[in-house]
Formats: C-alpha cells, sequence, structure tokens
C-alpha cells in the first residue's frame, strides 16, 4: 500500500468515529454521564487547553524515537480515552479521561504531520495533505450522519456504540500507521533552538491561530447567530455544514494545487483572509432578515467562508512544513498545531461576546483580524525565512 494511500486509510478510519463523537457526545456527556452542560464546557476547556501545552513536549518525542512509533502509540492512547468515556460517571474522572484525550488528539496531530514530512517529498506535502483533508470531512460527515441517528435513538446504548465505532477507529488507525516505514533521521542540519525560542515561527503560529477562528464561528457562533439574531429555520444549521463539508471534500486538492512554495502559501493566505472578511460581511446582512432571504444570505456566506477556510489551508500547510527545520519537524508541528486548541479554547468565548454581543458591527471587526492576520502573514514568513538563512553555514 503506497505512502499516501495508507495516510488517507488511517486518516478515515478514525474521522468516521470523530464525526459520531462530535455529533453525540455533548448530550451523552450531560444525560448519561449526568454532568451539566457548564460542568462539560469548563472541562473540556481546561482539557484542550493541557493538549495544546503537551503538543510541543509530544512533538519532541516524536523527532527523537521516530513519528511511526509515537503516532501508533498516541493513537492507543487516544483509543482508551475514548473507551474510558464509557464508564466514567463523575467531573473528576471525566476531566482526567478528556485530558488524556486531548493530549493524545494533540500529540497524534503532532506525530502525523512530522511522519508525512519524512516520508513525502517537500514538493508534494501540502498536495498530500489535502487529500487527506478531503477524506477527513468525508469520513467526518458521514460520521455525523452516525451521530444524527444516536441523538434520534437517545438511548444510552445508541450513544455508548458512538464512543467504541470511535475507539475502534483509533485502533484501526494504529494498525494501519504501524505499516508505514520510519523516516529516515536528518542529521548535519544547522543547530537551532528548541521551537519555544523560534520567536518568527512562534508569530507564524500566532497569527495562524488567528485564521483559525473561522472554526467556532462556523461550529457555535453562526447557528447562535440564526437562533437569536435572524429568522432563519434551525435546519439551515444542518444545511451550512453539508456546504462546508462537501466544498472541502470536492475542492481542496484542487485549491492546494497552485501552493507549491513560501510565496504562494502567503499569497494563498491572503486570499483566504479576504474571503473570511467578506463572508463576515456576508453573514452579518443576515441580521432581522425574513426566513428565506436569511437563507439565501446565509448560504452565500457559507460558500464565501468554505473557500476561505481552504485557501488559508492549502497556504497553512506549506508554511508551516517550510519553516520547520527537517530534524525538528515533530516539535514544530506539535507547535504550529496548537492553533487549532487555542481557537477551539479561546474562540468560543471570544467570538460569542464579539459577534452576538455586537451584532453587524461584531461581525465587522471578527472580519479585520481575519485580513489582519492574513496581512501580518506575508512578513512574519518573510522574517522567519531570513532568520532561519543566518544559521546556514556559508
Amino acid at each position: 500500500m503506497a505512502t499516501t494511500t495508507r495516510l488517507a486509510v488511517a486518516q478515515a478510519a478514525n474521522s468516521v468515529g470523530d464525526g459520531a463523537f462530535y455529533v453525540a457526545s455533548a448530550l451523552y456527556f450531560t444525560r448519561v454521564v449526568g454532568l451539566s452542560p457548564t460542568q462539560v464546557g469548563l472541562a473540556l476547556t481546561l482539557a484542550w487547553a493541557v493538549g495544546a501545552v503537551a503538543g510541543v513536549p509530544l512533538g519532541h518525542l516524536a523527532d527523537r524515537f521516530g513519528p511511526r512509533r509515537l503516532a501508533v502509540a498516541l493513537a492507543v492512547v487516544t483509543a482508551s480515552a475514548l473507551a474510558s468515556f464509557l464508564v466514567v460517571r463523575s467531573l473528576p474522572a471525566f476531566l482526567a479521561a478528556a485530558a488524556v484525550y486531548a493530549c493524545g488528539q494533540s500529540g497524534l496531530q503532532a506525530a502525523r504531520q512530522a511522519l508525512l514530512a519524512g516520508l513525502v517529498e517537500p514538493a508534494r506535502r501540502t498536495k498530500v495533505r489535502a487529500v487527506l483533508q478531503s477524506v477527513l470531512n468525508a469520513g467526518l460527515a458521514v460520521g455525523a450522519g452516525l451521530g444524527g441517528v444516536a441523538l434520534h435513538l437517545d438511548t444510552p446504548v445508541a450513544y455508548l456504540v458512538v464512543f467504541t465505532v470511535d475507539a475502534i477507529g483509533y485502533l484501526v488507525a494504529a494498525v494501519v500507521l504501524r505499516g508505514l516505514p520510519e523516516p529516515a533521521a536528518v542529521v548535519g542540519g544547522p543547530k537551532r533552538s528548541g521551537v519555544l525560542r523560534d520567536r518568527p515561527y512562534a508569530l507564524v503560529a500566532l497569527l495562524n491561530a488567528v485564521l483559525l477562528l473561522y472554526m467556532p464561528m462556523l461550529s457555535l457562533v453562526v447557528p447562535l447567530w440564526i437562533v437569536e439574531r435572524t429568522g432563519a429555520p434551525t435546519w439551515v444549521v444542518g444545511l451550512l455544514f453539508v456546504v462546508n463539508t462537501g466544498a472541502v471534500v470536492l475542492g481542496q486538492v484542487r485549491l492546494a494545487r497552485g501552493v507549491i512554495d513560501l510565496p504562494t502559501a502567503v499569497r494563498s493566505v491572503r486570499r483566504g483572509g479576504v474571503l473570511l472578511l467578506a463572508s463576515c460581511g456576508v453573514f452579518a446582512l443576515s441580521a432581522d432578515a425574513g426566513p428565506w432571504p436569511a437563507v439565501a444570505v446565509l448560504l452565500a456566506g457559507a460558500a464565501v467562508q468554505v473557500v476561505g477556510e481552504m485557501l488559508h489551508g492549502a497556504g497553512s500547510w506549506e508554511i508551516g512544513f517550510g519553516l520547520a527545520p527537517a530534524d525538528r519537524q515533530g516539535q514544530y508541528q506539535g507547535f504550529y498545531g496548537t492553533g487549532t486548541a487555542v481557537a477551539r479554547t479561546v474562540g468560543p468565548l471570544l467570538l460569542t461576546t464579539l459577534v452576538l454581543g455586537g451584532g453587524v458591527a461584531g461581525w465587522l471587526v471578527l472580519g479585520a483580524l481575519f485580513l489582519a492576520a492574513a496581512l501580518a502573514m506575508g512578513p512574519a514568513v518573510r522574517w522567519a525565512q531570513r532568520t532561519a538563512a543566518h544559521l546556514v553555514p556559508a
């Protein structure tokens, strides 16, 4: 089985279960485990904060012992955490399981990225990453359907099946990843301090985290906006999810084809930021609109947003790979990947306050934030390139 195919199969194996988990887990934790929504939210926030901190040291382990070995181990750890959710019935136990799950996810993502960087030549990395993103979204869509069935049945057994399927998916992913070769160690490169001391790369990662705020925007803020500020029917939330997922499955690889180096990556991120700004403006136009006009405006906003998301993704992957030293891809990818955890941790409170509290003005401020981060990415990348160039022996 070819490297790209094996990576894609592993991605598909756990993404289906993840889709079901994302849809059904909140009700499982409240109705079966017996936690309040506030307890669930607080525990998950703390867990993802721990996961964000763990990303770098786990990435360092990938550099030291090999990304394939660590990816296999962390896939098993994540499966174990999911299995533990089946038996937890208290807040402390739930917090512990959630922290292990978040650490496993953060470290696994870093190890997978380092594994891809070690097994795929630089010119093909972004294309392969785009393929994996398309597979991920397709799996999430299928899993979301399974999760919807569990919600419809609304029984403890249905929810337990969801967690079991997700845990098995990670075990399958571990088996598939184990069949990959361990990348050869890179030696003889210029000496660089750890990622936490690489200020240009840290700035790039911060700007990327700001752009990743589109994740809670689409999953949390837009649904709440629809319910509280528009006349659109609630079923449009599901329709927007279908539009986003389908567009990524069909369009991500195509939009990533033009990203072949850091200059084209910066250009892609900049275009993505412009479209994210535009999508915020379109979403704002749905305020107080009637049912069908609101649906039309929201669909237009989602269409613009997902193109911006895909352009940002393609550029971001190339930047994350291209600026990381070859012998430290694990810890650099671990640090770069904390942007997702930061967006999930800080984004919900920040965006709900900004958009639901500020209305149309809040949308425009959010859009300006996206644009500012995208425009700043070019100078930040060039700073990182200059810093790395100074370390190359003459």
